[in-house]
């Protein structure tokens, strides 16, 4: 029998991101990333816009960094084919704008070729956005009749002899090969004291600025990383004295990339915090949430709600999951009136009080063993109901409080596994030596970030985190970082999300 279903009909959008950060995206940019199916995105683009799209959406890392692999270009367009002959909303996002040193052309022809719908939508350039945030105007009535923007990736390319008479200069992707740019150009008889300035990460919160001569530049950046990066050359520059913004101190983490190994679920809180003290966030999930294999014990303690005395509630997917669980089954929170609540920890209590119910008991410090410390009575006799993870967790809790004469029931609310790949941009981030901090919010993400990075890297994989430091939560995850990664740099003082920042604050400082 032959069916006669068709595809709906795919397109494929090449959109601009701007400069990366999320705040420069355009309205139209932002529609379209909300009603995706599938993304292929460039290297340079900000994880928060990654956040915009929906969780259905399929996510392809495309991006080009020099010196590092990369996906080859007649293999995109084949993907972007591909995906809109499924009949899939594709957004092909590119940094910047997608007709400036975007690779567009090529793309769109391949789509044409195969009679695939495409829209093209803009983006803001950074040769513009960079200068601009920098303060320094690309034209003046006296200084700039015009500009010139040009890629430096292949120096040789390029007629130097034209572009050193030019009034304004602005070249992108030059941060490897400074020297040589300001030596071609002071070898066309350009003074040696044309200003200059380079822009690295413009338009977010790391943004940095360097300002000099063609002379003094190279000198005052030295071997700093400048890539990804926008230089710009003129007498144009000298204006930025009075045109600039007034300067305000950096933000604490200005400068650091910063890999989060929380759940993909739960990261997003986690970045945006250290993303506002400007740090470049790169996700690596060592963490998936999900369901327990088996919801039978929890239904059975569900159905027995009225024999427990306590709920013991220790992570905010312990509420999430419990509570969900419960309005499955045809309850509510009436069916917990007569039990006692306590949890571990300031974002649990957080999530509890957001579903609608108040904690009768909070240990003074975060972890399992103030809990059975601290409980507000003899536990002896007590039936205390348990939801927790599947698998992995500590037993210090249920061995305590059963020590203590308490009658434990432990069911399993959810499950977290280790994830089965490393994200590209993470992987890159590794790679190329880029990540400043990495930190691990429980011990469980150390034993999975191990596991992958052997699987992705081989047994050498300890030398990727050389000079990279090794945030802590707390004691067990400390524990468990000495014994597979060799050694932590700071553990926090609290042992919360925030006590992570403050403890990164710290470091940083140093």
């Amino acid at each position: 029998m032959t069916s006669n279903t068709t595809l709906p009909p795919g397109k494929v959008y090449l959109l601009g991101a701007g400069p990366g950060s999320s705040q420069y995206l355009t309205i139209a940019g932002q529609q379209r990333l909300n009603q995706a199916d599938a993304l292929v995105y460039d290297a340079l683009v900000d994880s928060t816009l990654l956040q915009q799209i929906p969780a259905t959406c399929e996510q392809w890392h495309v991006g080009k960094r020099g010196g590092a692999p990369s996906t080859p270009q007649p293999e995109i367009n084949q993907l972007l084919v591909r995906l809109c002959k499924a009949g899939k909303q594709v957004v092909r996002l590119k940094a910047g704008d997608p007709f400036v040193f975007g690779r567009a052309a090529a793309e769109i022809q391949a789509l044409q070729t195969e009679g695939c719908a495409f829209e093209v939508v803009p983006g803001l350039s950074s040769a513009l956005v960079a200068p601009l945030l920098a303060g320094v105007p690309l034209t003046d009535p006296v200084l700039s009749r015009g500009y010139g923007v040009f890629t430096a990736h292949d120096l040789d390319a390029l007629d130097w002899e034209v572009i050193a008479r030019l009034q304004t200069i602005v070249l992108l992707m030059g941060g490897r090969r400074l020297r040589e740019i300001c030596d071609r150009i002071l070898t066309q008889q350009r003074r040696g004291d044309t200003p200059m300035l380079i822009v690295r990460w413009a338009g977010q919160p790391q943004q940095q600025i360097w300002q000099g001569t063609l002379l003094s530049l190279p000198q005052i950046v030295g071997a700093q990383k400048l890539s990804p990066c926008i230089i710009i050359i003129g007498e144009v520059v000298a204006l930025r004295q009075y045109l600039a913004p007034p300067a305000t101190d950096q933000p604490i983490f200005a400068g650091k990339t910063i890999l989060v190994t929380r759940a993909a679920s739960q990261a997003s809180e986690f970045d945006q915090m250290l993303t506002a003290k400007g740090a470049r966030v790169v996700d690596f999930p060592a963490l998936e949430i999900r369901e327990p294999e088996s919801w039978e014990g929890m239904d059975s303690a569900i159905a027995a709600l009225p024999t427990f005395d306590w709920l013991i509630l220790t992570s905010p997917n312990a509420v999430n999951y419990f509570l969900d669980r419960l309005i499955h089954q045809g309850k509510d929170h009436r069916a917990l009136s007569h039990l006692k609540i306590a949890v571990v920890g300031k974002k649990t209590n957080r999530f509890l009080t957001q579903r609608g119910l108040i904690a009768d008991f909070i240990p003074p410090t975060f972890v399992a063993d103030a809990l059975i410390e601290h409980f507000p009575e003899d536990p002896a006799g007590q039936n205390l109901l348990f939801p927790r993870v599947e698998s992995g967790g500590r037993e210090i809790l249920v061995k305590g409080m059963t020590a203590k004469g308490a009658h434990v029931t432990e069911v399993a609310a959810y499950e977290s596994v280790c994830p089965d790949t490393l994200p590209p941009a993470a992987k890159r981030a590794l790679s190329s030596r880029e990540v400043s901090a990495i930190t691990f919010a429980s011990s469980k993400t150390v034993r999975h970030f191990a596991q992958i990075m052997e699987k992705a890297f081989g047994s050498q994989w300890l030398a990727l985190l050389e000079g990279v430091a090794i945030a802590s939560i707390g004691p067990q995850t400390s524990r468990d970082c000495r014994e597979l990664l060799g050694r932590i740099t700071f553990e926090a003082e609290e042992y919360t999300l925030n006590g992570l920042i403050a403890g990164l604050e710290k470091w940083a400082k140093q």
